[in-house]
């Protein structure tokens, strides 16, 4: 399949070493702006990959992220995010990365170069057609997921995808492709920018509206919440507060933590 890389493309900014500090801060922030116009323009395929990973989940499926590089990082980041904002098992959604837990925090040379790898990766989490693989990757073009993402298809695994290009390869190996085609980067070919700006902007969505839909959310609140640090407690308990129309905070809190978390304390309080 032949495409254009758009990724790749010469910036739009010539002699970026000359510019001061302001020019380069306010040129920055200039191409930024563009990049929730191109999310909204993927909404369409956004909402379709939504509503397939809601359904796989709420049969009781997990979620995988898998990438290579910074698109590896921004999955491991909205998975690892998952428990404590909205109080699911540690394992319902999962971020993996060529190259390991190593290539988390350092590049590990070629490793998203593996057309073997990524499947491996899935399989050692006894991956199944219950669950839903979503690939990311700014180029479209990464060996480690999209051969996973062709191994999935193989075993009626269904599948996503983020790419920053116009009909990638990535894509094509996908049931529900998502592609946010931000242009090129400030610094030409440099993806951690504006490509992972989308990125992580398309998987807040995701993982947001998922768990609103698994019934995780209650109003605009994080009911689930885990409680696993004093601003997060300080946070339910004003959550409770209000939700029960309490005033005293110390006996709100002995309820919340004795609870575990909002949605059980209302619960709790209702018995009473």
């Amino acid at each position: 399949m032949s495409f254009v890389k758009v990724t790749e493309q010469p910036s739009h900014y010539r002699h970026l070493e000359k510019m001061s500090v302001h020019e380069l801060l306010v040129n920055m922030n200039k191409e930024d702006q563009t990049v929730p116009l191109a999310v909204e323009k993927a909404i369409p395929q956004i909402e379709k990959l939504v509503n397939a990973v809601s359904d796989k989940m709420l049969a009781g499926g997990r979620l995988f992220y898998m990438g290579a590089g910074t698109s590896g990082r921004l999955g491991v980041v909205d998975a690892s995010e998952c428990p404590p904002t909205f109080g699911v098992p540690q394992g319902l959604v999962i971020g993996l990365i060529a190259g390991g837990d190593t290539a988390i925090r350092q590049a590990v040379e070629f490793a998203e170069d593996s057309r073997t790898q990524g499947w491996e990766d899935l399989k050692a989490h006894n991956i199944t057609d219950k669950d839903v693989v979503i690939g990311i990757a700014a180029s479209g073009t990464t060996p480690y997921v999209i051969a996973a993402l062709n191994e999935c298809r193989k075993h009626g695994i269904v599948t996503g995808s983020i790419s920053c290009n116009p009909d990638t390869p990535l894509s094509a190996a996908a049931d529900f492709p998502v592609e946010v085609v931000v242009g090129p980067e400030f610094v030409t070919g440099s993806t951690r920018l504006k490509s992972g700006t989308a990125q992580k902007l398309v998987l807040n969505m995701i993982s947001t509206s998922v768990m609103i839909q698994l019934g995780r959310v209650e109003d605009n609140k994080m009911v689930n919440m885990q409680l696993s640090n004093e601003k997060l407690v300080d946070r339910g308990v004003k959550m409770l507060m209000e939700q029960l129309s309490l005033t005293d905070y110390e006996a709100a809190q002995a309820l919340l933590l004795k609870a575990g978390s909002v949605k059980k304390a209302v619960a709790d309080f209702a018995k009473k």
